[in-house]
Order: C-alpha cells, then sequence, then structure tokens
C-alpha cells in the first residue's frame, strides 16, 4: 500500500510529489488542484471518506508533514524532501509569472481577507480577487452558487484556498468537478496566516527543521497538543 515509483510515492493510493518547484507548477498549470496533507488529517482518512476522495483525486500532494517524511524513510526506507505549504506559497508569493494572472483567494474570515489584500498588494500582485467563503458543514453546502458564479464571471487562472483543512480538499473537488474551463486550485489552509502573523510566527527556519509543529504548540497549546498527540497514529498506516 506504500511504495515509490519515479519520485511519486503512493500511500494508500493516494500520490505524493517529490518534485521541484518548477515541475510542481509545470504540472498543476495544466489544471488540477494541489494539497498540502498534514500528519492531523491525513491520519484521518479511514475515517473522513469525503477528505481520502479528495487527495485521491488530486493532481499534487506536497511533503508538507515533516513527520511522515520521517516515517517513510524509517519503515520503507523511502527519502523524501519536506515542501510544506508554507513553503510553497512563500514561492508563489515570489513568483512574477503568477503575479500576472487572475488569482482568486478564497478566505475564511472578512479580516483574513483583508490582511491577506494587504500582503498581496504589498508583494505587487495586481488580478487578484477575494471571497470569504461560508461555512462548509455537509455536502451540501459546498454546492456553493455564489462561489461558482464568482468564479464563472472573473474566471481565474489560479484559485488559492486558505480555508481549514478536511474542508478545503473536498472544496477543491467540487470546484473542478462544477467548473467547466481549466483552472488551477492550491489548497494551502492556514499558510498565509504564518505570514500575515495571524497565527503562529513560523519562518522558513523553523519550518526546514521540521519544528513547525512545536511553534504551533508554544503559541496554541490548547489546540495543537491534542492535534499533535492524534497525530502520533499516522504511525499504524506503516504496518
Amino acid at each position: 500500500m506504500i511504495y515509490s515509483n519515479n519520485n511519486i510515492i503512493n500511500f494508500y493510493n493516494i500520490k505524493f510529489h517529490n518534485w521541484t518547484y518548477s515541475s510542481i507548477i509545470k504540472k498543476i498549470s495544466n489544471g488540477g488542484y494541489l494539497c498540502a496533507p498534514a500528519a492531523f488529517p491525513l491520519c484521518e482518512i479511514r475515517k473522513e471518506k469525503k477528505y481520502f476522495q479528495s487527495l485521491k483525486n488530486s493532481s499534487i500532494n506536497l511533503f508538507d508533514s515533516g513527520y511522515f517524511c520521517i516515517l517513510l524513510r524509517i519503515f520503507k526506507k523511502i527519502k523524501v524532501k519536506k515542501f510544506s505549504g508554507f513553503l510553497f506559497l512563500l514561492k508563489l508569493l515570489s513568483d512574477k509569472n503568477l503575479k500576472k494572472k487572475k488569482i482568486l483567494f478564497i478566505d475564511p474570515t472578512m479580516n483574513d481577507s483583508k490582511l491577506n489584500t494587504t500582503l498581496l498588494v504589498n508583494k505587487r500582485f495586481k488580478k487578484f480577487f477575494n471571497y470569504v467563503a461560508p461555512i462548509y458543514n455537509s455536502t451540501k453546502s459546498y454546492q456553493d452558487k455564489k462561489l461558482f458564479d464568482l468564479i464563472n464571471k472573473i474566471r481565474p487562472k489560479f484559485i488559492v484556498i486558505n480555508i481549514s483543512g478536511l474542508k478545503q480538499e473536498y472544496l477543491a473537488y467540487v470546484i473542478i468537478k462544477k467548473i467547466k474551463f481549466k483552472l488551477s486550485i492550491f489548497c494551502l489552509g492556514g499558510a498565509i496566516s504564518f505570514v500575515t502573523r495571524t497565527q503562529a510566527p513560523i519562518t522558513p527556519f523553523f519550518d526546514k527543521y521540521y519544528m513547525g509543529w512545536l511553534i504551533r504548540i508554544i503559541f496554541s497549546p490548547r489546540v495543537f497538543i491534542r492535534r499533535t498527540i492524534r497525530s502520533i497514529s499516522l504511525i499504524k498506516f506503516f504496518f
């Protein structure tokens, strides 16, 4: 159920890509969606069916979780390079080619949308749009007509989804199925909030050395201690 082939690691029919940024952008630019599964939601794939379905049907999955990378190396002798959603976002924000394209950012709150707008203006993005997502709490709620109408109206080349994991992936799956023209979606969750500093101030240094989880625990212990403990159960997929 876990094997490697040409820098693509198959994990229970979820394909993770041990690729460079340029290779990923080249593939995703042809349409589809990218996910960056963290350890906590990844260990829930047996229970969260819509999430599992979304990951299996995605075009690209990043090695966001350092813990997952360590487990692959220890138990399967598969060496991969961690490439988090946060690092991917930093590269997106510096990509001159993307700054010329129409991009829609789907944000969790109006306040996040305002902060993200300020960031994008400072990064010299010129053709970006924002949409504040409703609460997606049922399969029916993902049939977001207001969002679909906006996408069809502005026809973005790229969409960046900044809402929580376990939801954003299925939203991307629904959008790709619903929208008739070719577009590319990045499911990056809270990564942009690390840049705007509305969450834990994670930096490339902490991310590189697999310390993002520790920074999150320091700044939000009640939430992330519980998630970190539950993430340990990911190890059961290796036996």
